[in-house]
């Protein structure tokens, strides 16, 4: 064997000022002249000796501050650790240099071509055994960097010492810190290629945080959890197909309750032991979590984004999310995650400017830069940061056994000039609008969730008339499940803002969204959208005295139950929340002693256990076939009335009045002869209402009315909403 030379002074004063291009080329056991040397770089100490098996070696002072070399025999050594000193201090430790790489060749080949899906398990922070020994692997993308360290307490944020392994091609830095585990604090320091020091990282693809405003990773131990959910997990398909009852509550985790109070909000425990029971008994089939990926602002709600792979330290640890979700499954329920792919903040410690190159976002701010949020926007068109998000859907699906994503913001990555005046876009390479690349982007991404697990569902929230949003892109589609509805979200908020005496010059606002409805699998949205940035509450739109607001509401709401579409509800609208949202608040879960707010939240549990128990309010729900008007041009009484239906299922009728004037003896057309049971009522008593209605139900008459060879004859309420069922 030919004899190593020992290094030259220009070499080890790079190694020690952390700019050495190959740190682990001189750094641990190496063999150098007659035998082997260990060599190893301590910022700090004084005195340094290496301790093998057969007795300790002490390690002299090689030229710069901290740097330290000795013989350790005629064989390489086997472990060892190192002892240091400084003054009366003395500690020991791990030579990190002494180990081999942690990743294979295969995750190295596929996070250089950029298609490694399970991205999650190859970067981030890994507790593990390694080379026999227990520590911690790091691995992180930073192409461009001159130099990567991992820093945390473990070495004083010190960027000297734990200089890591960059694998070539792929971009990747890497090493395995002896002695670390779970809980450890860390961050990267970076040194861009012209040598400048870049503010302190937190790890894109971290498993957790510290509690904000401190922004350091921390390492957290994925493996090893025993899922309890298997049964749930084998039937969840059917609770996601497009003719199943779905009916979702939307969920700021922070401000549903909290405790002590209302000092604090409330842990991942006591959400599961509070808040799954309670939707459960509300008879709604999911939850949706706004965003709970790591977020530094609490006033974004989630939605500026660092911590893509960590759920968020507000509310507990990584394990106790999966307990959260965990219980859901266990009573039944569905939960979907708000995923926020748009665009992330500009936070130093963020993913900006992440190796001193815009990595991750576009260097021209005309596509890079979101000027109403002041965020930036992900290179969709590079493929590691596409790989970057698909694995991360990926990740909280497998990882975290979530049943489906929410994906913000889709407008906003359909279209280069997406609210952009003229000169502030770029256009595409055919000159238009569309972003291709996000397009691109958003295909793939769903083609890989279903690819993994058709059982899950993406929901899109797109507000305009893209096409296909909802379908296969072997159709052409862009693959999502389904799509908000915000078209009839606005029309009808729109309408029923209206002073009763002027709806009549604005009916078909509440007609317009059939005309669409089937174009799409639409989920009907009332989302925390509607009820912040000074929009008030759902129940302040209402016009009219309180009684008559309340009866809007009510009205409302069955309108929006009996209408095809899956359905969505921001947490408190279910009790008619009389003011705009608070984050920082407590939803007031005391008006629940009032009998109005206590009726309104009655309405919605009823309505959502009439939605899931009636074949026909649900399994046509994408099928023009499962929905007629009875009544649609009542413009003068603003009267609404439809059929929905369901094969080999007894059919409804919809009947909704938004005047508030009574009409007895309103006669209506019905499909079929027999008796129509009132399943539900919005004026009756125990909702808040004055009680009137039709004594349970009403038998047809073979008298012809709006098309059909037989009618009802009922009473319809004021600003009420009913709901007949044939008996069979």
């Amino acid at each position: 064997m030919t004899d190593n030379p020992s290094p030259a002074p220009e070499a080890l004063a790079a190694l020690a000022a952390g700019e050495h291009a190959d740190p682990f080329g001189l750094l641990g056991p190496h063999r150098e002249g007659a035998g082997w040397v260990i060599r190893a770089l301590i910022p700090g100490a004084e005195a340094v000796e290496a301790v093998l098996a057969d007795g300790a070696v002490a390690l002299e002072p090689e030229g710069p501050e901290g740097l330290f070399a000795g013989p350790a025999g005629a064989d390489r050594p086997g472990a060892y650790r190192l002892r240091a000193r400084a003054g009366s201090a003395s500690w020991e430790l791990d030579d990190a240099y002494r180990f081999g790489p942690v990743l294979g060749d295969l995750d190295e080949h596929l996070l250089a071509e950029g298609t490694h899906l399970h991205l999650w398990q190859a970067l981030g922070a890994h507790p593990c055994e390694h080379e026999g020994a227990r520590g911690v692997r790091f691995a992180v993308w930073a192409p461009n960097a001159r130099r990567v360290s991992v820093v945390g307490d473990f070495n004083q944020w010190n960027g000297r010492a734990h200089v890591m392994r960059a694998r070539g091609a792929s971009g990747i830095w890497e090493i395995f810190l002896p002695g670390l585990d779970e809980g450890t604090r860390y961050k990267y320091e970076i040194k861009a290629a012209d040598g400048a020091l870049l503010p302190l990282k937190a790890d894109p693809v971290g498993f957790g945080s510290e509690h904000p405003p401190a922004t350091a990773s921390v390492v957290r131990d994925l493996s090893g959890r025993d899922w309890r959910d298997g049964d749930w997990m084998a039937r969840r398909a059917e609770a996601h197909r497009i003719d199943a009852p779905i009916s979702i509550y939307e969920v700021h985790l922070g401000s549903w309750r909290r405790a002590e109070e209302g000092r604090r909000p409330l842990s991942y425990w006591e959400l599961a032991a509070e808040l799954v029971p309670y939707v459960r008994d509300m008879g709604f089939t999911h939850i949706e979590l706004m965003p709970v990926s790591e977020y530094p602002f609490d006033g974004s709600w989630g939605y500026q984004p660092v911590g893509l792979y960590a759920p968020t330290i507000r509310h507990g640890t990584p394990s106790e999310f999966r307990d959260l979700v965990e219980a859901a499954h266990d009573a039944g329920l569905g939960v979907i995650l708000d995923w926020v792919p748009g665009h992330f903040p500009t936070d130093a410690h963020g993913l900006g400017r992440f190796d001193g190159t815009p990595l991750y976002e576009h260097a021209d701010p005309r596509e890079g830069f979101h000027r109403d949020w002041n965020t930036l926007i992900f290179n969709y068109g590079r493929r590691e940061v596409g790989n970057y998000l698909i694995a991360n859907a990926l990740y909280w699906l497998r990882e975290h056994h979530l049943d489906g994503l929410r994906v913000d913001a889709v407008a906003s990555m359909l279209y280069r000039d997406y609210s952009r005046e003229a000169g502030q876009w770029v256009p595409n390479i055919h000159g238009g609008r569309e972003n291709l690349e996000a397009i691109s982007f958003l295909k793939r991404m769903n083609e890989a969730a279903y690819a993994a697990d058709p059982s899950i569902m993406t929901v899109a929230e797109e507000s305009t008339a893209w096409p296909g949003v909802s379908r296969p892109t072997s159709h052409g589609g862009l693959g999502f499940g389904f799509k908000w509805n915000m078209g009839w979200m606005n029309d009808t908020l729109d309408y029923v803002r209206r002073e009763p005496i002027h709806r009549r010059h604005h009916h078909h606002q509440m007609t317009f969204g059939l005309h669409y409805a089937f174009t799409e699998n639409f989920v009907l949205p009332l989302s925390h959208d509607e009820v912040v940035h000074g929009k008030g509450s759902i129940l302040g739109r209402m016009p009219g005295n309180d009684f008559d607001r309340f009866a809007n509401l009510r009205a409302y709401y069955g309108f929006m139950w009996g209408h095809p579409g899956k359905k969505l509800l921001f947490m408190g609208q279910e009790f008619a929340q009389p003011d705009e949202w608070n984050h920082l608040e407590s939803l007031p879960w005391h008006l629940l002693d009032d009998p109005r707010h206590a009726g309104t939240q009655a309405l919605v549990r009823d309505l959502n256990h009439l939605y899931r128990e009636t074949p026909a309010l649900h399994r046509s729900d994408s099928r023009a076939d499962g929905f007629a008007w009875v009544e649609a041009s009542a413009e003068d009484i603003s009267v609404y009335a439809w059929e929905r239906r369901a094969e080999g299922a007894a059919p409804v009728l919809v009947v909704c009045n938004f005047t508030p004037v009574e009409r007895s003896a309103f006669r209506i057309g019905v499909p079929e002869p027999g008796r129509w049971r009132e399943r539900i009522n919005s004026d009756a008593t125990v909702y808040g209402g004055a009680g009137r209605g039709n004594l349970g139900g009403v038998d047809a008459d073979p008298l012809p009315s709006h098309g059909r060879a037989q009618s009802i004859e009922i009473t319809l309420p004021p600003l009420a909403t009913l709901f007949f069922e044939l008996e069979t």
